[in-house]
């Protein structure tokens, strides 16, 4: 008798489940995953621990306003309205005009 393993197929409420991940940590769902409940449900572990993305990450926080603010008053120059939408661009106007 040969021993053959059979990969078992993906529930449908692990693959809902997944998706909504997905969506929530903005990654793909790859098809090959799908297939396999346990390649799957090893995927959700993995998912279910990231921070979810959020656009509220991407703002400056209100000390970078803040001291950026200040230095704009100092400069007597204001601050860029892209800068109070990514925090990155707001990093870099305050590296500019320190």
């Amino acid at each position: 008798m040969e021993s053959t393993t059979y990969a078992l197929p993906a529930t449908p409420k692990q693959i809902a489940y997944a998706r909504s991940l997905a969506l929530r940590n903005q990654t793909l769902l790859s098809w090959e995953v799908q297939q396999d409940r346990r390649s799957l449900s090893n995927w959700i572990e993995a998912q279910a621990r990231l921070k979810p993305v959020s656009d509220m990450d991407r703002l400056p926080t209100s000390k970078q306003v803040a001291f950026a603010e200040k230095l704009a008053r100092i400069k007597r120059r204001a601050v860029p309205e892209e800068c109070f939408r990514d925090k990155g661009l707001m990093s870099k106007w305050i590296d500019g005009n320190k």
